[in-house]
């Protein structure tokens, strides 16, 4: 299948959120033709929108950041599973695209990714025929997956050798984990005796080392700190133990670590000097559309620890329109659980638009989002707050964009007067 289908797909129909209701499906590339206003009402709520220049921005900010600090950015696809993203992300400079399983890799090798970073185990026969079938049928592709144990080593040493022709060895990266956390190896001992291992056999060529550290991030400066200064030594002496014996079998070495919290502590760990070329790969994703919630806060940390503003701004936002004022001090909004991120935090009400008026402002000081159903949000204010009427529109912020992203097949891409100047299409 040619990319074109994947970057310029044909997107709406009944039974799409947020399509009109007497427009047809269209391609990706005729939508921003139709002139649709979100605020004018040409569009059904909920609807999920990416602002665009928050958008590009993000894209720019996050590619100088890497190239700043001497490494490489290979973005989380997983966030947004959306291959006009990729494209975007390609085009910024990012030297590939990281990905959670094979079925995700895949989607982004035929929309024309040829760096897959597989940050997760592959062990299933039909996950490594499926790469094997990809780098045949694309000369040019390179994907690396993780290892961890002894038992998936020999998993896909068993299948390797029982095929024929025995295909070409697999690129795997060393995964090194922290106690009591998600996978990887756990002691240092295990970690070269694994390497050892992987170095050894036909079915694979070890291309580095990897690591990561984002669900330990607190967002308190020494705390952090600590936490990579020890997970990023734990790397650095492993991948020189490899090095002194010869253990890798490519000609760099991929040192990849780094989630959305704190990638700026982890930068830096991903340079080191061994005895051939090392090569940093950063992995965060959220950054494309940052948010309004959790990583507002990481980032506000790293400003502190950087001296300076990021230039990250929240793209994602969730509008619904106002359906019922039932009692004092309580609104309901047509969305839930079903169109915004919930597993962190409740959505966090940014703008609010009177109805007729055409012109939003800020939410006023006070309006939070109490709970959510599956298609009802509680949007609660005090007494002393301005009050919401029925059919007013009110624009949501988000706090962890992967799981808004996953809600929707499409999202619409919005200019700063709210007109609809392209689209994204998700394929989860």
């Amino acid at each position: 299948m040619h990319a074109d289908a994947f970057l310029d797909p044909l997107i709406g129909g009944p039974g799409t959120k947020g399509w009109p209701h007497d427009a047809p499906p269209l391609r990706r590339s005729a939508i921003a033709a139709q002139r649709w206003n979100l605020l004018r009402g040409d569009l059904p709520l909920p609807l999920a929108v990416v602002r665009r220049d928050a958008l590009a921005g993000n894209l720019h900010w996050m590619q100088q950041f890497a190239r700043e600090q001497g490494v490489e950015l290979a973005p989380h696809g997983k966030t947004p599973m959306s291959p006009q993203i990729f494209a975007a992300q390609l085009a910024a400079g990012a030297w590939g695209i990281t990905f959670a399983n094979v079925v995700q890799a895949r989607l982004g090798v035929l929309a024309g990714v040829r760096r897959c970073l597989i940050a997760n185990q592959v062990l299933a026969e039909g996950d490594l025929a499926a790469i094997v079938a990809l780098r045949r049928e694309h000369a040019d592709l390179r994907v690396l997956f993780l290892v961890d144990s002894a038992e998936q080593a020999a998993l896909i040493e068993a299948w390797h050798g029982a095929q024929a022709p025995a295909p070409p060895p697999f690129e795997v990266l060393l995964e090194l984990g922290l106690e009591g956390g998600r996978t990887g190896v756990r002691s240092p001992g295990h970690a070269l005796a694994l390497a050892r291992r992987l170095h050894a056999g036909p079915a694979f060529a070890l291309a580095g080392i990897e690591c990561y550290e984002g669900l330990w991030a607190k967002g308190r400066g020494d705390e952090d700190r600590a936490l990579v200064d020890g997970l990023m030594q734990r790397v650095h002496q492993l991948a020189r133990q490899c090095d002194a014996e010869a253990l890798f079998d490519t000609g760099e070495v991929l040192l990849s670590a780094g989630g959305s919290s704190i990638f700026d502590l982890v930068a830096p760990g991903l340079r080191l000097q061994l005895s051939r070329p090392v090569r940093g790969v950063l992995r965060s994703g959220c950054y494309v559309t940052h948010d309004h919630g959790s990583y507002q806060r990481y980032m506000a940390a790293m400003d502190r620890r950087l001296a300076c503003a990021h230039g990250l701004q929240a793209a994602l936002e969730v509008w619904a329109r106002v359906q019922s004022c039932p009692e004092p001090g309580l609104a309901l909004l047509s969305a839930g659980k079903r169109d915004c991120s919930y597993d962190i935090e409740m959505p966090i009400p940014v703008w609010w638009c009177a109805r007729g008026q055409g012109v939003p402002r800020a939410a006023p000081p006070g309006w939070t989002v109490s709970a959510m159903n599956d298609q009802h949000a509680y949007l609660r204010f005090p007494a002393e707050a301005a009050a919401p009427q029925v059919g007013d529109l009110v624009g949501l912020g988000i706090s962890h964009p992967c799981t808004t992203f996953d809600k929707w097949r499409w999202m619409a891409v919005v200019d700063d007067r709210h007109d609809v100047v392209d689209a994204l299409a998700t394929f989860f």
